[in-house]
């Protein structure tokens, strides 16, 4: 009886790079439109001029559902290792300073000055207690 001929398998890459390629450029291709078409959505809130209060002893966010922590103190420059822009001094030591950003507020009109604050706690790695300041009050 006579053997089969092995018959040399089949050169396949040049098959799957050209399948690939098209994958590629299908996937790019519909990704671009589908992104032109439906607009991202956001889920942040933006601060409008209806949100935001300017007086002569109050400056900041009307927004107290996302800045609902008070506070009340001494407002001065400086934060601790690098957290926070200044600091809130209050009665008891400096266990109960508040160390101080805003994304919102200018803090240095405030500096030196007794104030309370509306703000949200952040979590911060050396100060006791970190906020982001969205209301000052001057109480002078």
């Amino acid at each position: 009886m006579d053997q089969p001929v092995p018959v040399p398998p089949k050169d396949n890459s040049s098959l799957l790079i050209i399948i690939a390629v098209v994958v590629v450029v299908f996937g790019a291709t519909s990704g671009y439109f589908l992104a032109k078409k439906t607009p991202a959505k956001s889920n942040d809130k933006q601060a409008t001029a209806e949100d935001m209060v300017k007086s002569a002893n109050v400056v900041g966010s009307n927004d107290t559902k996302t800045f609902s922590d008070v506070a009340t103190g001494k407002l001065e420059k400086g934060g601790i290792k690098g957290e926070g822009t200044h600091h809130l001094t209050r009665p008891g030591g400096i266990s109960q300073t508040v160390y101080l950003v805003s994304s919102i507020v200018d803090l240095d009109q405030f500096d030196g000055k007794q104030v309370e604050i509306n703000g949200q706690t952040l979590k911060g790695r050396y100060s006791g207690w970190l906020m982001d300041v969205g209301r000052v009050k001057l109480l002078e």
